[in-house]
């Protein structure tokens, strides 16, 4: 027997080699997976937002009631085990057996957390209007002031929006709608800011500026037909902001800004629904689209089908209908992008740590 031939030597260099490369060549698995796991993760975390969103507006229009369920924590764990085997037996020169193993196993166990948004200070942060300066900062920092106002405004200086009810859909005054179409053109031209001042017992005022100076006619012919619609000081250059149905005087806008809950209400009463639903009672009476509203007092279209959507930038499936937001329908998406950042201005205060249902992925 002779255990050093040189056929066996170069069999056991080769595997040797072979092993060495195999072990040194393993790596942590950890920075390959978080570029995609962030984007997985929040690409998920956010359609599912944008659906539940979507249901708990259509449900409204059932009278249903919204029920949020927020992901709390993602743990996200890996396992990567990698073993190599060597072995041989040298029986006869001629005969030589040699046996070479490898094995591994690659494991994904995310655990992901849900907490139930309930208590006090959610339904609270549903149901409390929001505050004033925010809806207004929102303006400032772009977004279309009649789109906004139109979703988050009950009334300005006693001019009423659209309100939603049980018997259905009562529309805006006209003089809300022109001040809307108006504060739009103002702001396009630039001639409105925000800014937030402290008075001498330390308490905030917030102020809207209108501009008079270095803007065209177009836009001072605006203003002046504003002031007029709302009652305002022909002259006054500040008006402060306030919480309320009616100014005090002539420098003062008085806004009633809905909450959360108003503003999905609204929308849900601008979602198509069968009309064997609403005739039945199962359903309250809307906004049909192709109605009598005229569009600009449409925040946005909610459109149903019994099949599933093609086109849909959102859709979820609800009483055995699809209801889904047209990808080509900007306006409505805007509306929705606005809905879902409308949650971040209302304070929630802090989540409550039960209940909590904690699912392993496997």
């Amino acid at each position: 027997m002779r255990t050093n031939s040189p056929e066996v030597r170069a069999d056991v260099a080769w595997l040797m080699a072979f092993s060495v490369g195999l072990l040194g060549g393993c790596r942590s698995i950890g920075p390959g997976t978080v570029a995609r796991d962030r984007y997985d993760y929040s690409s998920s975390i956010s359609e599912s937002w944008k659906r539940q969103t979507l249901l708990n507006i259509v449900k409204l229009r059932y009278l249903d009631p919204p029920i949020f369920v927020d992901v709390g924590q993602i743990v996200a764990g890996y396992s990567l085990e990698t073993g190599v085997s060597l072995g041989g037996q040298v029986a006869d020169p001629r005969a030589n057996s040699l046996a070479l193993g490898a094995s591994g196993r690659f494991t994904d166990r995310p655990t992901i957390t849900y907490t139930p948004l309930t208590g006090n200070k959610f339904v609270k942060a549903l149901m409390t209007p929001l505050p004033t300066e925010s809806v207004f900062s929102t303006i400032q920092s772009g977004w279309p002031a009649d789109g906004v106002l139109l979703a988050a405004v009950a009334s300005i200086n006693g001019l009423k929006n659209q309100e939603t009810s049980i018997a259905g859909v009562t529309p805006p005054s006209p003089g809300f709608v022109r001040a809307l179409e108006l504060l739009r053109s103002i702001q396009l031209s630039g001639a409105v800011s925000l800014r937030v001042q402290q008075d001498a017992q330390k308490q905030q005022t917030t102020l809207l500026t209108l501009r008079s100076q270095g803007i065209s006619e177009a836009a001072l012919a605006d203003i002046r037909e504003l002031r007029q619609l709302l009652r305002l000081d022909p002259e006054a250059t500040e008006l402060t902001l306030v919480f309320g149905a009616t100014a005090s005087h002539d420098k003062e806008l008085a806004v009633i800004t809905r909450s959360i809950l108003h503003i999905m209400s609204t929308m849900a009463a601008q979602a198509e629904v069968p009309a064997d639903d609403v005739a039945q009672g199962r359903a309250t009476p809307g906004l049909e689209s192709g109605g009598d509203a005229p569009e600009p007092q449409r925040l946005m279209r909610i459109r149903s089908s019994n099949s599933t959507p093609s086109e849909a930038s959102t859709a979820v499936q609800y009483r055995d209908h699809w209801f889904w937001i047209d990808d080509r329908d900007l306006k409505s998406k805007r509306a929705f992008a606005f809905m879902l950042m409308l949650f971040t201005l209302a304070e929630t205060g802090e989540k409550e740590s039960l209940p909590l249902i904690t699912i392993p992925a496997q």
